[in-house]
């Protein structure tokens, strides 16, 4: 009596992981996939803003067609720490990779899309999660920065000691 009970249960529930949907019906999307170019190399670069990306976020590496592993999440202090660390060690091509400002990083957000908001043809295996900005709040004694979310959630200022994903930029021209 209670595996027909649970099996009920589990139709109506929803999916754990849910599938990014995407509605270009009303608006051209936001960030096409035609406006980045790929370096090949983990990197694409967006042909609008001029800025260089890395595909995966912190923690996790390019296949080759993918973002494989999991995405570390950091405070806002150590995102600066890992930038640096990168740029010493070589392994990216460039010493140049920083923490994105909240403009630069609000300009690869798809509007039209939702779970995650963001081009997964472009940046593979995204969480719909909060990514930490270099942008500070600075008008408050809360020692906060802004971190934007791929979910739903948007832009918020938050205390830096909390933890959220990375994904490092440089300029590309």
């Amino acid at each position: 009596m209670r595996i027909p009970i649970l099996l009920m249960l589990l139709s109506v529930l929803p999916p754990a992981l849910a599938e990014q949907r995407c509605d270009a019906s009303r608006y051209p999307l936001s960030a096409p996939t035609e406006r980045f170019t790929d370096n090949g190399d983990g990197t694409v670069v967006d042909t609008v803003s001029g800025l260089m990306w890395m595909r995966c976020a912190l923690g996790q590496d390019w296949t080759g067609e993918t973002c494989a592993g999991e995405a570390r999440t950091l405070s806002w202090a150590a995102t600066q720490a890992a930038a640096e660390a990168i740029n010493q060690s070589g392994d990216h091509f460039f010493n140049d990779w920083r923490v994105p400002g909240l403009r630069d990083l609000a300009m690869i957000i798809e509007r039209e899309c939702r779970d995650p908001r963001i081009n997964l043809t472009v940046f593979p295996n995204t969480a719909s999660a909060f990514f930490w900005t270099s942008t500070e709040r600075e008008d408050d004694s809360e020692d906060r920065a802004y971190a934007l979310s791929f979910g739903p959630e948007g832009v918020e200022p938050h205390t830096k000691s909390l933890a959220h994903h990375l994904r490092l930029v440089r300029t590309a021209r």
